[in-house]
């Protein structure tokens, strides 16, 4: 929910090493394509909005469904994750971001929550045998 807080309403429109990644100065971008920033700004906007959706939802999924001991939101919530942080983290990688490692870092918690869940279903179900 952070992240999405972030992308909504303090990221700028375009980092240095977006710039650099395109082989262009700001100033270049700026002039080239006058009505780029105020475009990318309101992407980022939405995207900032999913990002914080899929927080909220993951939040209540554990609260609610992760004592249930049934796989679903355990593979819900792999599933979630992998295509928006952990995919996230790969195309940052890809581009060689600055900050490659810290989104890396945000995987942590996500993949120690579906680890965690994973083994409380393998106890649960052996409970129920």
């Amino acid at each position: 929910m952070g992240m999405g807080a972030y992308f909504a309403f303090l990221r700028p429109p375009l980092l240095p090493e977006d710039a650099r990644y395109v082989g262009a100065s700001m100033a270049q971008i700026q002039s080239a394509i006058p009505g780029f920033l105020p475009w990318i700004s309101r992407v980022f906007g939405v995207l900032g909005g999913y990002l914080f959706a899929t927080g909220v939802l993951i939040v209540y999924l554990a609260a609610a469904s992760f004592r249930d001991t049934k796989p679903l939101p355990t593979a819900v919530v792999a599933i979630s994750g992998s295509a928006s942080i952990g995919w996230m983290a790969v195309t940052n990688f890809l581009i060689d971001s600055d900050f490659k490692w810290l989104l890396l870092a945000f995987i942590l918690p996500w993949l120690v929550a579906v680890v965690a869940s994973l083994a409380d279903d393998t106890r649960g179900s052996k409970a129920q045998s």
